[in-house]
């Protein structure tokens, strides 16, 4: 009887010890899961604003324009780690927060990257020394291996080295950015690259009879003659100055996000209108309502030279000669000053009735001085517009582009 009862009581404080185990993990799972919803959308924050900023130092309503400015962002962090002193500071400022955090939030970014059999976003990111040149202290070098898995090549600087850099562009981004460089200037001793591509089908792909013929307005007033996708879609943007929607991918893990503004306002004025958290609320709160969309089958090379654009985003002394200070970068026993001499910017991007396919590269070169309602919405973009691919769980741009023209 001894026993039977000290089993019992055995038997029992077994199942009160995995109860709690059960509980615990609840509760670890419960907070596990509001520490990445926080990290979510620092990072969603962080990302949009630069986007934003980005997108708005540098459009001209004169071209089409296609940015990444997660590209941009992953290639300037890299940078950023070998940053010291007041140009750390501007780099911190321009990106909202310390050179750490921004690593944590990048690195974890990736991680949670959603990727299916019909969707995919991928990044690399490589740097190239010039072998013999500059002493390159292992830290940095740990740093970006550690959270940006950063590829390091150490050559001498020669027309080999532009082809395997543009080789090793072209292989990460799926062939759409051929390639980033033409030559290496005498002075370079260093390239930090980032590459990236998405690729998507749509959710539903469009069918034959879906696209038709219509006439799309240039910027210029020119009337072009061009195939429109047409679909019904159930996410409805309204804002005081412009109309939208949101076309998912599949699975919806990404999206394609049109804006197109009111008709007496300008591209400008409305692309100097965006805010960040008005564009975060208008895709996070979009209309359950049927929309009658239509978007112009397009592709867009786009090719830019970032360095005035940094500067004006506060981002001043890693441009200068005299005060960049990048020492972080360099072992004890190098001497050089090196600073940003240029950051060049390529994109791509095809939109057809399958999906979507977009590739991004971002080279920064261091050189040294030695629900459906009654009547559904209409939404037709027949006339110059704004586009983002969204990363849905953050909200975030991946892409930001304005389409002015369709080029043949």
């Amino acid at each position: 009887m001894r026993k039977l009862i000290i089993y019992m009581l055995s038997f029992s404080m077994m199942i009160l010890s995995l109860a709690g185990c059960n509980t615990k993990n609840k509760q670890d799972e419960e907070a596990n899961k509001d520490k990445s919803d926080v990290v979510n959308q620092e990072v969603s924050t962080l990302i949009t604003n630069f986007s934003l900023e980005l997108f708005k130092n540098s459009f001209t309503s004169k071209q089409n324009t296609l940015f990444s400015p997660l590209s941009v962002m992953l290639a300037l962090a890299m940078c950023e780690n070998g940053a010291d002193g007041e140009t750390l500071s501007q780099m911190e400022e321009m990106f909202g927060t310390s050179v750490n955090q921004l690593n944590k939030y990048l690195a974890s970014y990736k991680e949670q990257l959603a990727v299916g059999e019909n969707y995919k976003l991928n990044f690399a990111n490589s740097i190239w020394i010039n072998d013999n040149t500059i002493s390159v202290n292992n830290d940095f070098l740990e740093i970006n291996n550690d959270y940006y898995k950063a590829d390091v090549f150490k050559q001498l600087f020669d027309q080999s080295t532009v082809n395997n850099m543009n080789d090793w562009v072209s292989q990460h981004t799926d062939g759409l950015i051929s390639k980033i460089l033409d030559k290496i200037s005498a002075n370079a001793v260093m390239f930090l690259i980032n590459a990236l591509v998405f690729d998507a089908q749509w959710e539903t792909i469009y069918t034959e009879d879906q696209i038709t013929e219509g006439e799309f307005t240039s910027i210029s007033g020119e009337s072009q003659t061009v195939e429109f996708m047409n679909s019904k879609e159930y996410s409805y943007l309204e804002s005081e100055n412009a109309t939208g929607f949101i076309k998912y991918y599949a699975d919806q893990k990404y999206a394609f996000v049109a804006l197109l503004p009111n008709e007496d306002i300008t591209l400008d004025e409305y692309v100097e209108s965006l805010a960040t958290n008005e564009l975060t609320l208008l895709i996070e709160e979009a209309e359950s309502s049927q929309v009658n969309a239509s978007i112009p089958k397009f592709q867009s090379e786009y090719t830019t030279e970032l360095t005035e654009v940094m500067i004006s985003m506060g981002m001043v002394d890693a441009f200068d000669k005299e005060k960049a200070n990048f020492s972080k970068m360099l072992s004890g026993d190098s001497i050089e000053n090196i600073y940003i001499s240029q950051i060049i910017h390529k994109t791509y991007i095809a939109v057809d009735e399958r999906g979507t396919k977009a590739g991004a590269a971002t080279a920064v070169q261091i050189d040294t001085t030695s629900i459906a309602i009654e009547e559904p919405k209409s939404v037709v973009l027949d006339r110059p517009f704004i586009y983002m691919i969204v990363d849905v769980e953050t909200s975030s741009p991946i892409f930001i582009g304005a389409l002015t023209t369709i080029e043949s």
